[in-house]
């Protein structure tokens, strides 16, 4: 967390402590003499929302900066897609499962793409480049172990699902944050961010990058690489040539995004962009 200075007044911590070794009595024991800072009932409730989108803003925000990150590289994908050779634990349909079978290819990309972010990263420090992922199974797994088999740490940015997805084991546990808001998730997904590689995956991914590509388009956000992995499979599932003939879009805005098939090439566009 951030660094302490010295004062001379007494710590929140210490009449935390000091009011848990009170004698329980009626007066004690009641909600309202709880320390509001220390009240899970009052902190988690409707009227303190506001204060809880600002703490989970804080808190990655302090330890990042206690660490010096200055720039991510981030991996969007799916959860669901398998490693090569591994069965896919999440297909409903003999259908389904094939069809993950045939891009688990990119939970390999993934790995490797991770591997040249965080090659990169370690000429700068790691202060620069560091992976960034949402912590979870499948794409997300793949980029945080790609880090960590070359050495560097990685952040993770997971959040709290109704099926309790644990964050992946490749995870620097230092870089490892929980969130309740996805609003708070994204920006911290995209406040440091130099590149933003899409690879196949569903909603989620679908969501997070739809969410850059407006913010890039309307001038809300720096124009960075925003990478698709996967041709064939991103034709079928949008297609946005409808919304150029439909004049939704401009031509020119099809100009913000950047197919790339494999890892290398997809670095190769990062370190060409940013004259690495």
């Amino acid at each position: 967390m951030s660094k302490q200075f010295r004062t001379p007044l007494r710590s929140s911590r210490q009449d935390i402590d000091a009011t848990r070794r009170l004698v329980q009595t009626e007066q004690t024991m009641a909600k309202a003499y709880r320390l509001a800072f220390s009240d899970e009932d009052f902190m988690t409730s409707e009227a303190l929302r506001g204060v809880r989108f600002q703490l989970e803003y804080l808190k990655p925000e302090m330890i990042l900066r206690d660490n010096n990150i200055e720039s991510t590289i981030v991996l969007f994908g799916g959860a669901r897609i398998p490693a090569p050779g591994k069965e896919p634990k999440s297909a409903k349909t003999k259908l389904a499962k094939e069809n993950l079978k045939k891009i688990s290819h990119y939970y390999e990309e993934a790995r490797l793409f991770a591997q040249y972010a965080s090659n990169a990263a370690k000429k700068h420090d790691y202060k620069e480049y560091l992976v960034v992922t949402g912590g979870g199974p499948g794409i997300m797994e793949a980029g945080n172990l790609g880090a960590k088999q070359v050495g560097a740490p990685s952040i993770a940015f997971n959040i709290v699902l109704p099926h309790e997805q644990a964050p992946n084991k490749y995870i620097s546990p230092q870089f490892c944050f929980n969130f309740h808001y996805f609003a708070t998730r994204k920006i911290h997904f995209l406040l440091r961010a130099k590149a933003v590689a899409i690879f196949p995956g569903g909603f989620g991914t679908l969501d997070e990058f739809f969410e850059t590509l407006t913010l890039i388009q309307t001038k809300r956000m720096e124009p960075i690489p925003l990478l698709m992995f996967g041709k064939e499979f991103w034709q079928k599932a949008i297609n946005l040539e409808a919304l150029v003939e439909a004049g939704t879009i401009s031509p020119e805005d099809m100009d913000l995004i950047t197919i790339v098939e494999n890892a290398k090439e997809g670095w190769d566009k990062i370190a060409k962009f940013y004259r690495l």
